[in-house]
């Protein structure tokens, strides 16, 4: 009996003869049990928030911050090397068969007459019969030879004919790294700026939500102008196709210079695409 009345509450003297069913007398007595729980499940879900944020915020967000401020370096100069030129050796062609000399035509000296006054008249030689003329041919000297049938003179031989291969003409060079880098009209900023005045969002690329950057390699000519425009990474959606269009409408650069001159140099742009 003892130490059953010492297990006795206040609850159990209070609710003693009544209906224990009805009223607070089961939350009164569970009461130290439910804040027990109440405290462990806080402590549990206040430790798990702080220690997620403070994990958050000083090792995962560092990272992510490094990795987005990174910037990929591309070395143009191995991006395309150009192949050597293969030299086809011509070999020289066979030398030409030996000719013979054809036989020395016979030939008759016969000139036509010259005018001279009447002292200047000398003693000429007759000319020759039309039987020897018909066998010979008319020239200014008398030569012995075989007869000549239709007083043909064969022509000379033809020369050797030489082959000589054309070489092609050289591009020329598209310089890396200059003396004077060429530079759009205002300097960068303005670049930047008429990249966002011009620059057109593709609609697939809204409706995919993409973004990022595309890197465009071009060539700035010695006159300023813009080719060899190229996609070297891009971001697909249209957004590399919108890219190129922009950078080949821009006006002419200053020209990139090497010891004096006005060279061709590539030339690398990184074109950012972000939705607000």
């Amino acid at each position: 009996m003892s130490s059953k009345a010492e297990n006795v509450t206040l609850d159990d003297i209070v609710f003693e003869n009544r209906n224990k069913e009805y009223g607070a007398y089961y939350l009164r007595k569970n009461y130290k049990s439910y804040l027990t729980r109440a405290l462990i499940y806080g402590t549990s879900i206040f430790v798990l928030l702080f220690g997620g944020a403070y994990t958050y915020n000083n090792y995962i967000l560092p990272k992510l911050q490094e990795a987005k401020d990174r910037e990929v370096e591309i070395d143009l100069s191995k991006l395309k090397e150009e192949l050597p030129e293969e030299k086809i050796d011509i070999p020289p062609p066979p030398p030409p068969p030996p000719v013979e000399p054809p036989p020395e035509v016979a030939q008759i000296k016969f000139l036509p007459p010259e005018p001279k006054k009447d002292e200047e008249v000398l003693v000429e030689e007759p000319p020759p019969p039309a039987e020897e003329v018909e066998k010979a041919v008319i020239s200014n000297k008398t030569v012995e030879g075989v007869e000549a049938v239709d007083a043909f003179i064969p022509p000379p031989p033809p020369e050797e004919v030489k082959i000589v291969a054309i070489e092609k003409p050289k591009e020329e060079e598209i310089f890396t790294a200059v003396e004077q880098n060429p530079e759009f009209p205002g300097g960068q900023s303005a670049m930047y700026k008429y990249l966002g005045e011009n620059i057109k969002y593709p609609a697939a690329a809204q409706r995919a939500n993409v973004s990022g950057r595309v890197f465009v390699k071009f060539v700035v000519e010695k006159d300023g102008s813009i080719g060899n425009v190229e996609v070297m990474k891009g971001i697909g959606f249209g957004c590399d196709e919108e890219a190129i269009r922009v950078i080949k409408s821009m006006p002419k650069w200053n020209p990139g210079r090497q010891n004096g001159k006005n060279v061709r140099v590539f030339y690398n742009m990184p074109v950012v695409y972000k939705l607000d």
